[in-house]
C-alpha cells in the first residue's frame, strides 16, 4: 500500500526567509510523505543568504530555493494543496487567493529573522532561532496520526502548534 504524499505550501509575505527555512526543513524531515513548497503575496525576487548559510549549517537542503507569488500555487494546473501555513503576521493578514482542493490552514508565524540589524553574529543568532521554532512546528505535526485523526481535530491541532515557543501571537511570545 502506498501512503498518500501530502503537498504543503508555507506563506510569507517576502518568500526569502521564513517560509524558505520551513520549505527546506519540511523537505528533509517529511522524509518522503511531504513535498513542500513556499510563496509569498510580495515577494523579494530573492532568497535571503543568511537563510541559505543556516540551511547549510544545519544540514538542510540549501539549492535551488526561490522567491515566487504565491499565484503560482492558485492557478490551474499547479499542485493541490492539503496544508497552507502563514509564517509571518503580515500574510496572515492578507486576503488569500482562493486554494484549489480548500486544504487546512494555520498561522505559525515567527518573528522575522530578516529585520534583525547589529553585527553578524546577532543576524545569524536571529535565524538559527527562527529555524529552531519552525523546525519543532514541523516535528510536532509529523508526529501527528494524520491518517486516523478527523479533520476538525486535525485543525485544532495545527492552530495549537502555531502558538509553541517563538509565536508571533499573544498566546505563544516567549516571555
Amino acid at each position: 500500500m502506498i501512503d498518500k504524499t501530502y503537498n504543503e505550501l508555507f506563506l510569507c509575505t517576502g518568500n526569502s526567509a521564513r517560509s524558505i527555512l520551513a520549505e527546506s526543513i519540511r523537505t528533509k524531515e517529511g522524509g518522503g510523505r511531504f513535498k513542500a513548497y513556499s510563496a509569498g503575496s510580495q515577494p523579494k525576487g530573492e532568497v535571503n543568504p543568511h537563510a541559505l548559510k543556516e540551511l547549510k549549517a544545519l544540514g538542510y537542503p540549501a539549492e535551488g530555493f526561490s522567491s515566487k507569488s504565491w499565484d503560482v500555487f492558485a492557478k490551474p494546473g499547479a499542485p493541490e494543496m492539503d496544508f497552507i501555513f502563514t509564517v509571518c503576521d503580515s500574510a496572515h493578514g492578507e486576503a488569500c487567493p482562493v486554494w484549489i482542493g480548500h486544504p487546512m490552514t494555520a498561522h505559525w508565524g515567527v518573528e522575522d529573522p530578516a529585520a534583525v540589524t547589529g553585527s553578524e553574529v546577532e543576524i545569524q543568532r536571529a535565524f538559527a532561532q527562527t529555524a529552531r521554532f519552525l523546525k519543532n512546528r514541523i516535528m510536532v505535526f509529523l508526529s501527528l496520526p494524520l491518517a486516523s485523526i478527523d479533520r476538525l481535530a486535525l485543525e485544532t491541532k495545527l492552530r495549537q502548534i502555531g502558538t509553541m515557543e517563538g509565536s508571533t501571537t499573544s498566546q505563544g511570545k516567549s516571555a
